[in-house]
């Protein structure tokens, strides 16, 4: 299956999925979750909104945001 690639798919319309999210998640429900798609997309969503909307990006974006954060492109969002 095919997933559209734009903001506000709902999350219930992509079924069979295993959501994850980071071991460095808190208590306080400010997560993200991921889920691998069967395309090899990868889905998004805020796990306090588990319906929706899910964000879906394809792999080489995904690969792309990772790498990014890795090399610190985004630490000026932070302070």
């Amino acid at each position: 299956m095919q997933y559209p690639a734009y903001n506000g798919v709902p999350a219930t319309d992509i079924p069979d999925v295993s959501w994850q999210k980071s071991h460095r998640s808190n208590s306080q429900g400010n997560c993200v979750e991921l889920a691998k798609l069967p395309d090899g997309s990868v889905a998004v969503r805020n796990s306090r909104h588990p319906t929706g909307p899910a964000l879906v990006y394809t792999r080489a974006e995904m690969e792309a945001l990772i790498q990014g954060a890795k090399a610190g492109d985004f630490d000026s969002l932070l302070v």
